[in-house]
């Protein structure tokens, strides 16, 4: 379906026009006329299908049409402040040819931050992108009704991902200042039975939309090595010289291992940065302009980089460990093949987390390619879902035959590097 075909007003249509967004995505085809119709919505798609234009195009399409209405008509709850940031960016791009206004709230900054966004409240700006948190301490401080009293429309954004973070009560809470009468709409990437309980308190007679939940997009590359922890950086290192990515997000565990990887790959003299939740706000935002300027371009983070940032043209996606579960997993990859391109995930697979690989394994419906270790690491662990992580024993690599993801082959057989094995007791 193309733009034109969902019959927006004519300031917007020339503003989608301008950005050359000419084709509505699938979610986009399925959940505008419904949003246009007022009813509730409960919308699952993967990550990477344009959800966030899904829900604004209709939003901002009402608030063209209905001119003059100084209030506050929209509400967009997301986790993580990096997410409002960019679902606010999203808005002022989207509304450049009307008049249409918003403000992000969100924890974190000093005082003067605090206070600007205070001010866009009280100012009435169109739409309002916040976290929970930031968001219920302005409430409190202020005469109930004063902010959302004439509210249109409420949209939980990341739905699952809040709800995962505990927001359950918070967002009971801030739906206590809202009006009753309101359109919901709920986005999400995965839908948990806590999503159901959650539809059920907030929503009246939703209607559904649900696109391959839970799985990747068809165009990311997957692949996955299985090694002992002492092969991972050698392993790293062997990766990144089968091709030269141009965007690349590398995603640690926890913040010391990001941190400290990061400060390897500075010392290999890659062009890298750290991202964390250790990392000050205003660092993240200048380190992720950077890399969507590609100023550098490689990130190494926590799940903090999983959602929430949207950055065009991300080729490589690299699991230097595992994630805890097959959502974060779908989410991780999620950042690369966004807008209909191509990408490569490949993840690091410890023979501990052999039996969490495997279920993620499934998710994917076996779209893994399992590559065997370089011949110069010696012998890694052998793949082998049905027996428990204790029992698995280290197995030669799989003959070849198996896909290459990159383009171009290291100039030998071990990039130059003496041979070596590494022992297992």
């Amino acid at each position: 379906m193309t733009i034109k075909e969902l019959e927006l007003s004519d300031s917007l249509q020339e503003g989608l026009e301008a950005m050359r967004f000419e084709k509505a995505t699938p979610i986009q085809e399925k959940a505008i006329p419904i949003i246009k119709t007022g009813k509730d919505l409960i919308a699952c798609a993967q990550t990477g299908t344009g959800k966030t234009a899904a829900y604004l195009i209709p939003i901002l399409d009402r608030i063209v049409r209905e001119k003059s209405q100084n209030r506050t008509r929209a509400l967009i709850l997301v986790p993580t402040r990096e997410l409002a940031l960019q679902v606010d960016q999203s808005v002022e791009a989207l509304s450049y040819f009307i008049e249409a206004g918003s403000v992000a709230v969100f924890g974190g900054g000093d005082g003067v931050e605090f206070e600007r966004q205070r001010r866009g409240l009280e100012n009435g700006a169109d739409i309002v992108v916040a976290t929970p948190g930031r968001l219920i301490s302005m409430l409190k401080a202020a005469p109930k009704g004063k902010y959302f009293s004439r509210l249109d429309h409420l949209v939980l954004d990341e739905a699952d991902r809040m709800l995962d973070m505990g927001f359950y009560q918070d967002i009971m809470t801030i739906i206590d200042f809202l009006p009753e009468e309101r359109q919901n709409l709920l986005f999400s990437a995965t839908m948990p039975p806590k999503i159901r309980k959650l539809a059920k308190e907030i929503m009246t007679n939703p209607e559904e939309i649900s696109l391959s939940i839970a799985k990747p997009a068809e165009k990311i590359a997957q692949f996955a090595y299985m090694v002992y922890p002492e092969q991972k950086e050698a392993l790293l290192d062997h990766v990144l010289k089968q091709k030269d990515f141009t965007s690349i997000i590398i995603f640690c565990s926890t913040k010391s291992s990001a941190n400290s990887l990061g400060r390897r790959m500075q010392r290999k003299n890659y062009s890298v940065a750290s991202f964390s939740s250790d990392v000050e706000q205003d660092e993240r935002e200048r380190i992720m302009l950077d890399f969507k300027n590609r100023k550098i371009n490689m990130l190494v983070g926590t799940d903090i980089l999983a959602r929430g940032i949207d950055v065009d043209g991300i080729e490589l996606i690299i699991n230097f460990d595992l994630p805890s579960d097959a959502d974060d997993y779908v989410h991780r990859v999620g950042r690369t093949a966004r807008a209909e391109r191509d990408g490569t995930a490949i993840s690091f697979v410890e023979n501990k987390e052999q039996r969490k690989f495997s279920r993620i394994y499934e998710v994917t419906e076996k779209g893994i390619t399992i590559l065997p270790v370089p011949e110069f690491l010696g012998e890694g662990p052998t793949f082998d879902p049905n027996r428990k992580p204790s029992s698995f024993k280290g197995g030669k690599p799989r003959p070849s035959g198996s896909r290459n993801f990159g383009k171009r082959k290291s100039p030998d057989a071990n990039d130059g590097a003496p041979k070596k094995k590494f022992y297992r007791k």
